[in-house]
Order: C-alpha cells, then structure tokens, then sequence
C-alpha cells in the first residue's frame, strides 16, 4: 500500500515504538522531581497511547497502512491473555472472603448494565447516539470500553475485532477510557486515605484484612523468583504455543458456524477472532489449575505486560487527535456510564458491610486492571498490592465473556 507518511518500513516503525515505550517506563518510574511531578497528572498509560497516536495525527507513519497492529493482535494478544489468565489463583480469590468476590462481580455487573443504561440515558439528549450498524457506530465504540473496565488492555483490543469496531470511533473511545478510568482512580485514593472513618462509620470488619496482609507477604517471600533463561524459554512455549494451537482451532470453527449456522453471526461466532479469544481464555483457565501456573513465580504477566504494551502503542497508531475533542457528548457517557458502577459498589458495599479496601480494590481490578489495581491496594497497605493483582487477573479471564455480554445488551439498546 503506498503512503505519503515519513516512516513506510514496519521494522523501523516497531523500532520507533519501542524507543516510546522505553522512555514512557524510564520516565515514569524516575526520582527526578520534574517526572514525579509530570506523571502525578499524566498517567503513563495515556503516554503509550497518546505519542504513537501523534505519529500517525502529523504524518509521521500511517497507522492504517502498518501493519503492526495486525501482527500485535493476532500474536502477541493472544499470548498475553494466555500469560495473564493462567496465574489466576480461583482459591485464593475465595479464600479472600465471600464479601471480596462479591465487590469484584458486583463491579462487573456495575459495567455491564451501566454501558446501555448510560447509552439510553445520553441518547435523551442527542438521539443520534441509537441505531447505526457501521463500524463507527457507538454501541461498537462502547464494547471496548466495557472491554477495558472489566478486564484490561487486551480485553479491550478483542472487543475491538469481535465487534468490527472502527478506528474513528474507537480513538475517541481510547480518550474516554483514560481520562474516566482515571478520575475514578482519583476518587478510590482519595477514599482510601479515608479508609478507617469510612470503615468505622459502615460498621465493616476489617480483621479479615490483617490476616489477609500476613498471608500475601508469606506467599510472595517463598514463592517468587528471579528468572533463568529457562524459565523465559517456557513462558514463551506456553504464550506461543498455546496461541498456535488457538488460531488451528478458530480457523474450523469460525468457518463452520458461518456454513453451517449463519444465525450464530449475530452473536460472534462466525468470527474466527471471537474463537481465537474464547480458546486462549478457556486454556489459560484451565492451566491455573495445573503445575504451568507457577511459570508467574517467573515472570510470566511481567511478559505479557510487555506484549500488551506493545500492542497499546500499536492501538495508538490508530487514533488521530485532532478529532477527539469533536464529540464531547461520548465523554457524559463514559462519566454516566461510571457513576452507574460507582453508585452499584457503594450501595452494594453499604449493605453487606463490607470493608472499603474491599470496595475500592475490586472496582479497580475491573476500571483499572493489572496495572492499577495494586496502586489503589497499595494505598491501604504495601503488602496488599499483589492482591490487587489477584482479582485484576481474574477479570482479565471474565472480561472477554463479561464485555461480549454488555456488546449484546448495547446492539439491542442501539437497534
């Protein structure tokens, strides 16, 4: 495909990407006062959005021409949600106490009917937003959306493909995404150096936390390791391996149902992406449960962080800035959308008595993700953090059902 853009070689594009990844973290974690201060108000997920998107706003490479998203799809995402999914403890989740899960899946619900309650809700005030079937079509824009808050990066990026969602419409979805997801963040920080008058005044117990904070500790002094070669070497077989075996599958699959079941197009399952999603979700899942998962004693998110970096900055090649700021009215959803999942936590955590950290670490896990939620952990105590890891990574396993689900709740709403 020709192009007018300065930069046409992938090779090179990936090389300029990966020097944009490498400032962002050398920045971000920085002593230098002027990059403490820089990054106490720009998140450095934004940047590794935002600077490959200026690139291809000002010409630098054309995004759609690369094809560098491609290969970071179809490659590096599957074998992220494999690494990411298959440390998911579902015995130490329960083992957090009955109120924890409840917070977390009460965040999922939270998102999963606020997207077409706050689609319906702004479509009073401009009813252009309903019906539409293009890939621009904002019910598509908002699967992504449920895609990220739910599970994370990688959800999002399959909600993308899943759903044909265009690149238009999607960048500004990328904008929304951040900045809410972000104020929130805010808020649960704020709360949480509140934490003890907002427990005191709910009446919650929080001696399960005490407890809590000593068996974290524990575990991670005797179970975590620096990595050999060897190591390296098996978590890469099981991310590429598995994704191999995934993408032999979906090309039966989504070619079976097309010929053999047009109908089940409406709800993804002619989609050979939908299957390659479903199957590396589904084994990571059942690898939890075998010897693999102790390939995260290694290192194994820390590689699929890297590949969804990756694939973030390739996202970003997609966005052109220039028209964010043109459709304010998607930024009221994305708010709505939010206040939906905030007043469901509160009330749901009003009723059940449940401790703030609960409240607060489980709606990150899902708004947030791997990369936040230990943050908002962290604030109630260090030792807390991975905890915010543990149900950050068992919403990377619900994201692809929980978000497919809220996409059909939208497509009827928008119809």
């Amino acid at each position: 495909m020709t192009t007018s853009a300065m930069v046409s070689n992938d090779a090179t594009a990936l090389g300029i990407l990966a020097v944009i990844l490498g400032f962002v973290f050398y920045t971000s974690s920085s002593t230098h006062p002027f990059w403490q201060k820089f990054y106490k108000y720009i998140p450095a997920l934004l940047l590794c959005y935002f600077l490959p998107s200026l690139l291809n706003t000002f010409g630098v490479i054309d995004g759609h021409a690369s094809q560098l998203y491609f290969v970071a799809s179809r490659y590096l995402l599957p074998a992220c949600l494999v690494l990411l999914i298959l440390s998911v403890d579902l015995k130490a989740i329960l083992s957090l106490g009955p109120k924890a899960v409840i917070m977390f899946l009460t965040g999922t619900l939270g998102i999963v009917i606020g997207g077409p309650i706050a689609l319906l809700s702004v479509s009073m005030i401009d009813p252009s937003l309903l019906g539409g079937n293009g890939p621009d079509a904002v019910w598509r824009g908002m699967t992504t959306l449920a895609g990220s808050w739910i599970g994370g990066g990688a959800n999002q990026a399959a909600m993308k493909e899943i759903y044909d969602v265009g690149g238009e419409i999607f960048s500004v979805m990328v904008t929304v995404d951040v900045i809410v997801a972000n104020i929130w963040m805010a808020v649960l920080l704020f709360m949480a150096s509140k934490a003890k008058e907002i427990d005191a005044r709910t009446g919650a117990d929080t001696t399960a936390i005490e407890a809590l904070k000593e068996k974290v500790e524990k575990y991670h002094a005797e179970n975590s390791r620096i990595p050999t070669l060897r190591d390296i070497m098996l978590i890469v077989a099981v991310g590429f391996g598995v994704t191999g075996f995934a993408h032999f599958a979906a090309d039966f699959l989504g070619p079976f149902f097309e010929a053999n079941y047009p109908w089940t197009e409406d709800y993804s399952l002619t989609s050979k992406f939908f299957w390659l999603v479903v199957i590396v979700t589904t084994i990571g899942l059942g690898l939890s449960f075998s010897p693999v998962r102790h390939l995260e004693a290694s290192g194994a998110s820390k590689i699929a962080s890297a590949f969804l970096y990756i694939l973030v900055a390739t996202i970003g090649l997609h966005m052109d800035v220039s028209k964010v700021m043109d459709t304010p009215i998607y930024f009221l959803i994305g708010i709505v959308w939010m206040l939906v999942h905030a007043g469901l936590m509160l009330l749901v955590a009003k009723l059940i008595k449940a401790p703030l950290f609960y409240m607060a670490v489980g709606s990150q896990a899902n708004v947030g993700g791997a990369a936040s939620a230990p943050v908002v952990a962290a604030a109630f105590h260090p030792a807390l953090a991975p905890v915010g890891v543990l149900l950050a990574v068992f919403g990377y396993a619900l994201g692809t059902y929980m978000a497919w689900l809220c996409g059909q709740l939208l497509q009827i709403v928008a119809a």
